[in-house]
């Protein structure tokens, strides 16, 4: 019998009335079927009607895995026990992607009451090669592994026992392999947060829990988070990117073009504007966001935007100059500078502001190997944060990303979206560290779009002076988000408790984001680690902490020692809640809100072992219910004459000794 974990399709409960959610179904004692490899389109008819040993687990190849194959497995579900999908070693050229051809398209600013004719990807179908896998309802359970040997191991199982020949049925014992992954949620979010809210035991039983996350931002002049609403004569320039990306599978999303390209982007701009800033404050501030669940219809921008509506955090939408956002931009010899719509059709008196900000960044792409490209004054805003803003007030804005049109991305929202698409590859016989200093394209392409970007950022909040990068932050980035987390670069800015999580080879990128974010735009404070670590800069100091964040990270260790010399940060860094205001509001059926929750599930795993005929189970059975009854009938009969069978001869009532 050969055990071993897979990696399980999460299952997300419903956007109501918004979208067809995708769930899948497992039972709690997991899902058994007999194992079937399909080798091609054609064979499966044997799955679906003619096989003879149903229920069946199939084991398909990642070039089989399209829309036409699932669908058809959909449909015949009563005789599929489950899906496993083999990964391939490299990304299918043709490209694949199981999102929707049009992201997000019920909860950004076009709609049947704004601009009706851009609704719905009517002008621009943004991601053509989506599926839409990720949208379907799924009556069993669906599993990712690995093309390594214990695959082969179950490949040879079915070979070896079930595999057809010369049309033949395949003989007992037949391998079969079982799954486990039962998930609480059932229907929509509604349904599913009312059954949480109607445990009356002492240990009640949550199904579901909404998903979220925190938003990561900081600002180039602090901002006081105990005094929230409008501040007077203060302007801020919103410098936005997004941190999640998703995938049909768990834990296999690494997002290289749709959110690390972007939010690496941003974290290059932002360092290269530390020492700027701080030495010559420009005449606005400049707000450095990254948003969570920007995926599952814009969570993280549209609890930010609510929380400066509703006076809940230190800025308010009156306070918001302008957005620039950073979308996919690497693989780019363009780089295209979507101009909301919006802005044309309603904001004619400020107009000089988007126009200067376009005259900004076409300024900052001089010298540089880019040209710049404003789309034609038809084409809708693609997929992006400022849609939500604009969905509040218009607000002066401008997406920067590397198509005019439909993404360039092929595996947009995939787990193809990886570092070989960005052609992150190194010269054989490099160490970890010196793959960590090697300049890759893709590091040089994403440093001269954040010179872009922390130029006219730089430009747009009053500032003069020319900005500059250098391509190692940009490459030990890359190489840490996307190749290996655990690389000496992240461990020296991170602290020491969360350096495991990067020893494990855990990623969690919000976290991650905070830690860089606050080391590459914070400064060394020399104070002690408890004074640090309390978010105090002396023993007197009460205030700061409502000012700056502080964080002991552990630094890096000089050379011929293995003793890291830690320090303390001081920077503007702060987490805010990315939880969809719907759950604040309980309305579990908003249109204006998106309400994505997330099921609970057991324990994961899968294994395979050997079945035998249905007659030699039956006979089993018949057997061992003949030895229960046989054994019944002995036990009774021998208590029945316990007395005589087990009596001995009786000692007499008196004796001598």
């Amino acid at each position: 019998m050969i055990e071993k974990l897979l990696r399980i399709f999460m299952s997300w409960t419903a956007v109501t009335q918004i979208y067809s959610l995708f769930r899948i179904s497992a039972s709690l004692s997991g899902d058994v079927g007999v194992l079937h490899v399909l080798e091609s389109e054609a064979n499966l008819d044997w799955v679906l009607k003619t096989g003879p040993n149903p229920p069946y687990m199939v084991i398909l190849d990642s070039t089989l895995f399209t829309r036409s194959i699932m669908m058809k497995l959909k449909t015949g579900s009563s005789r599929v026990a489950g899906v496993v999908v083999v990964a391939p070693s490299s990304n299918p050229a043709e490209g694949f992607s199981p999102h929707t051809t049009c992201p997000n398209e019920n909860s950004g600013v076009y709609s049947e009451s704004y601009d009706p004719a851009l609704a719905h990807c009517n002008v621009t179908v943004w991601n053509p090669l989506g599926n839409g896998l990720s949208y379907e309802e799924y009556d069993f359970p669906m599993f990712s592994l690995k093309d390594d040997n214990d695959t082969q191991a179950i490949k040879q199982c079915y070979y070896n026992h079930n595999h057809v020949v010369n049309g033949s049925s395949p003989q007992y014992p037949l391998c079969a392999m079982q799954l486990y992954s039962h998930m609480s949620a059932v229907t929509d979010t509604a349904t599913c947060m009312r059954r949480n809210g109607i445990n009356f035991s002492l240990n009640p039983e949550i199904v579901c829990d909404p998903l979220g996350d925190f938003n990561v931002l900081a600002s180039t002049r602090p901002l006081n988070y105990t005094d929230k609403g409008h501040k007077m004569g203060e302007s801020v320039v919103i410098a936005a990117a997004r941190l999640d990306s998703r995938s049909f599978f768990f834990d296999i999303a690494p997002g290289a073009e749709s959110a690390a390209s972007g939010f690496v982007t941003l974290l290059a701009a932002a360092h290269a504007l530390r020492n700027a800033t701080q030495e010559a404050q420009p005449n606005r501030n400049i707000l450095y966001a990254f948003f969570q669940g920007e995926t599952f219809d814009y969570i993280g921008s549209s609890r930010l935007v609510y929380d400066m509506e509703n006076k809940q955090f230190p800025l308010d939408l009156d306070n918001v100059h302008s957005v620039v956002e950073i979308g996919q931009v690497c693989i780019i010899l363009l780089i295209a500078l979507h101009v909301t719509v919006m802005w044309h059709k309603l904001l004619k008196f400020k107009e000089n502001f988007v126009e200067k900000l376009i005259r900004n960044l076409n300024s900052s792409a001089l010298n540089l190997n880019f040209s710049l490209q404003e789309p034609s004054f038809s084409q809708p805003l693609p997929p992006s944060s400022l849609q939500r803003f604009l969905r509040a007030r218009p607000i002066p804005g401008v997406v920067i990303q590397n198509h005019n049109s439909a993404f360039t991305n092929k595996y947009y929202e995939s787990m193809y979206d990886n570092a070989e698409y960005l052609n992150m590859s190194y010269p054989p016989n490099l160490t970890p560290e010196e793959q960590l200093e090697y300049v890759t394209d893709a590091a040089k392409a994403l440093t001269e779009a954040a010179t872009i970007v922390a130029r006219a950022l730089y430009t747009q909040a009053g500032g003069s002076d020319p900005i500059q990068l250098q391509n190692i932050n940009v490459t030990q980035m890359l190489y840490g988000f996307l190749v290996k987390s655990n690389n000496s670069w992240f461990q020296q800015m991170v602290p020491s408790d969360f350096a495991i999580h990067l020893r494990k080879l855990i990623l969690e990128p919000t976290l991650l984001v905070q830690y860089l974010l606050a080391n590459l735009t914070g400064t060394t404070v020399n104070i002690t680690q408890d004074n640090c670590q309390n978010q105090r800069e002396g023993e007197d100091d009460k205030e700061s902490k409502h000012i700056y964040s502080y964080m002991w990270v552990q630094g890096a260790a000089p050379p011929n020692s293995t003793e890291r010399v830690a320090f303390c940060v001081r920077s503007t860094v702060r987490l805010s809640k990315a939880l969809s205001p719907a759950f604040d509001l309980e309305e579990y059926t908003s249109k204006d809100y998106s309400t994505w929750t997330e099921s609970r599930w057991k324990s994961i795993k899968g294994r395979i072992f050997l079945v035998a005929s249905h007659e030699l189970e039956m006979l089993t059975l018949g057997v061992g219910v003949a030895v229960l009854i046989a054994s019944l009938m002995l036990t009774y009969i021998i208590s029945s004459k316990a007395d005589i069978l087990f009596s001995s001869g009786r000692e007499p009532t008196a004796a001598t000794y």
